[in-house]
């Protein structure tokens, strides 16, 4: 085969250029779901397990967004903060005007009326005990008479104080690792803390739990140990990506559990101050629901409990009917607790004998009545 001479310094032609049809191009990455969260350690920790989740479930990124909440500014006790959903009201707000796609919050600050236009999902429960951590390995029986023990919820220090008469119960704020610093840090003042065992495992900080609490001695917070997962209702469209996440999200067995418990703090219409405690569980196929209301010195409580049927003929009831019956279970506790004089221990607007009349508003003023602001779960959140 003969070669051609090519003058010094030229290069070979290149082929000539074909149309090869319209050229394709990478499709955009989808943009991030932003996910609303308050910026606490605990409260990050538990929007991160949720967006890991979703982030699964729709195939895109999540990323979380800090917002602050009132409840994160004011540094008085969470008795005297009062009002709706304290450390609720700004991701709410955030939801509706776009800056987030989604929110995480802790089930029991949530006050009781959902607004129409939001939606929650509650994903898997985590154990809803409180825990006891206290210096030297001691539990609620080997406190030492005089222990003083740290909470800033009403309901705990009620019910411990009702367990052990003679400790002393301090009313203290912070986060997490503020309080556990109360009572086995270098300059411990303490010698117990009461926390939530969820957010102490959704920290990885069980090592520091001396007890998990029995219910049947300190009955949780109503919605203790759950989540709500809220986005915009007009979201979440059906057969929307968004919705059947959602739908995956949502665990059934949890969803009933707090219903009726909330059912029982909307009835009752108790605010954060009041010492109130629900606990349910499915079991054999039927819901099982106990509640207390303590007086707030820990000197007398009310106890109820009760149950309801999830299926019928051997046959599960449809979701629709469930969840009607979770919430008529806690109905039906709290009134009987109101008619054996709950509404003497503790402040309960729904002692007044009429039921709640609101819809997304705090609590319907009615005649003669000082309206509560919000019938609300909120109970130390970061004890939570």
């Amino acid at each position: 085969m003969r070669s051609v001479a090519r003058p010094a310094g030229s290069c070979p032609q290149a082929p000539p250029l074909r149309d090869t049809g319209p050229v394709s191009t990478p499709e955009p990455a989808p943009a991030p779901l932003r996910l609303g969260t308050r910026g606490s350690a605990l409260a990050t920790t538990q929007s991160g397990l949720v967006a890991r989740r979703l982030e699964e479930l729709l195939g895109r990124p999540v990323e979380l967004v800090r917002i602050r909440t009132e409840g994160d500014v004011k540094t008085g006790s969470l008795a005297s903060l009062g009002g709706t959903g304290v450390f609720v009201t700004a991701l709410r707000e955030a939801l509706l005007d776009g800056r987030c796609d989604v929110a995480v919050h802790s089930l029991k600050d949530l006050p009781t009326a959902q607004p129409a236009d939001l939606t929650i999902v509650t994903p898997e429960r985590e154990d809803p005990r409180d825990a006891l951590c206290a210096r030297d390995g001691l539990t609620l029986d080997t406190l030492p008479r005089g222990a003083r023990v740290g909470t800033g919820s009403p309901r705990r220090a009620a019910q411990v104080q009702a367990a052990r008469p003679d400790v002393e119960l301090v009313d203290i704020r912070g986060n997490v690792e503020t309080r556990l610093a109360r009572a086995l840090g270098p300059d411990a003042d303490l010698d117990a803390v009461v926390l939530a065992l969820a957010g102490l495992t959704r920290l990885g900080r069980t090592e520091v739990v001396t007890q998990a609490l029995d219910p049947v001695v300190v009955a949780p917070a109503p919605g203790q140990g759950a989540l709500a997962v809220e986005a915009r209702t007009a979201d979440l469209l059906p057969g929307s990506p968004l919705a059947e996440a959602f739908a995956a999200l949502d665990h059934r067995p949890t969803r009933l559990a707090v219903l009726a418990e909330r059912a029982v703090l909307a009835r009752l219409e108790a605010g954060c101050a009041a010492p109130v405690g629900a606990h349910a569980r499915v079991e054999a196929g039927e819901l099982q629901l106990t509640a207390v209301v303590a007086r707030v010195d820990g000197t007398e409580q009310l106890t109820h409990s009760a149950t309801a049927a999830l299926a019928a003929d051997g046959a599960p009831l449809d979701h629709t009917a469930q969840d009607d019956a979770a919430t008529a279970l806690g109905v039906r506790v709290a009134e009987s607790l109101l008619a054996d004089g709950a509404a003497r221990l503790a402040p309960l607007v729904g002692g007044t004998g009429e039921p709640r009349t609101g819809e997304d508003d705090d609590v319907a003023p009615r005649p003669g009545v000082e309206p509560l602001r919000t019938p609300t779960g909120t109970d130390d959140p970061e004890g939570a």
